[in-house]
Order: structure tokens, then sequence, then C-alpha cells
């Protein structure tokens, strides 16, 4: 099984334990909603454009809320279950694509709840979970107002946000890291090191995609 359809199954049975109610790190969202957008995601092409754009968030809105509205809670994980459009025809790009996505939404329902640990992750997970973190952080702290140095533990350096200025030095397993810079900062098991007003500024910036 690849890791995107590791992390995809075990989000799905996270989803059927905890019911729809449930919250997650997706503000405003319960699991209900995050399905919903999973689904919208990679069945619904012509809504895609609205996660990502604001003008168009309105019509990406109302096709989620329709597909809760069509689908109960326990059918539309079904259909999370399964990769739809284009990722369940073609399973090499479901890897490529949804590793990252399904990971981070994967720790977004179980960050959310109370008493969570870090999971052990698989080492070859923490490596490709790094490579993409590396090739993708400056885009992703694009919108840092500080420097930052991201320091792998066991190794690997990489460097985003504001090129002049303070910096911020953030260090932690590769996960914790990418999680970090997905914009979920307050739930990253990361060690911040510089001045205390730019640790500030960091970790309530909107960093991400």
């Amino acid at each position: 099984m690849t890791h995107a359809r590791g992390e995809r199954s075990a989000l799905c049975d996270l989803f059927d334990t905890l019911g729809p109610d449930a919250p997650t790190l997706c503000t405003g969202w319960s699991t209900y909603d995050l399905a919903a957008h999973l689904v919208l995601r990679e069945r619904r092409i012509d809504a895609n454009p609205g996660i990502a754009l604001k003008p168009l968030a309105g019509y990406t809105a109302s096709v989620q809320d329709g597909l809760k509205a069509k689908y109960p809670f326990p059918e539309l994980v079904g259909l999370v279950r399964r990769p739809g459009g284009v990722y369940g025809l073609l399973p090499p790009l479901d890897e490529a694509v949804n590793t990252l996505e399904y990971f981070v939404h994967h720790e977004d329902v179980r960050r959310a709840q109370p008493s969570w640990e870090p999971r052990e992750l698989p080492d070859d997970l923490e490596r490709l979970l790094w490579r993409r973190l590396d090739m993708g952080a400056k885009l992703m702290l694009r919108r840092s107002p500080v420097g930052v140095i991201l320091h792998r533990l066991g190794g690997g350096v990489a460097i985003g946000g504001a090129k002049d200025g303070v910096k911020v030095e953030v260090t932690g397993k590769a996960s914790e890291l990418l999680l970090f810079c997905f914009g979920r900062q307050e739930h990253a098991r990361v060690d911040l090191t510089g001045d205390p007003d730019a640790v500030a500024r960091l970790t309530h910036a909107p960093l991400g995609f």
C-alpha cells in the first residue's frame, strides 16, 4: 500500500470512529465538512478553483454544502476511501499529489481531539515528507513576516520566509516541520529559537500553500 493510500485509509477509519460532528484543525470545519472537501477536491473539478481563489470560494462552499446534503456521512466517507477522478485512474499521481494532503488532514483530525500524541511514522515516510518540504519550503513560507531556517532532526536544512531581518530557527522531525509550514504551527511539536517577538509573529502567520 502506498503512503497516500495508507493515510487515506487511516483518516477514513478515524472518520468512522468519530462520526460527523467531531472537530478538526480546519477552522470552522467538522469531520463532515472535511470529508465533503476531500470528495469535492477529487470528484468536482469544477469547484476546485475556489479552494485557492477567494472570488470563487462561494461556489466551492455551495458545492461542498451540496455534497453534505446529498450524502449521509458514512456514504461520503466511503467516497473518500476510494481515490476519485484522475487519482483513481493513475495511482502514481495519487501518491505524488495526495500523500501530503491526506497526511496533513489525517493529523487535522487526530490533533483536534483531546489527549492526542504524535505518531511514530515509518522512516521512508519521514524522508518523503522532508523531500517534499525541502522543495516547497519557500512557497509554503512565502507569507512569513520573518526569515525561517528549518532544521530536520537527523540532518537537513531548508530556508524560507522573509529574506531580510531577523530569523527564527525551527527544529523537529520532518513530519512536524511540514505541519508547521502548512499553517498548523500551534499543533506542531517543534522547537523555535530566536527573538521572542519574531517567534510570536511566525507562530501566528498564515503559512502554507
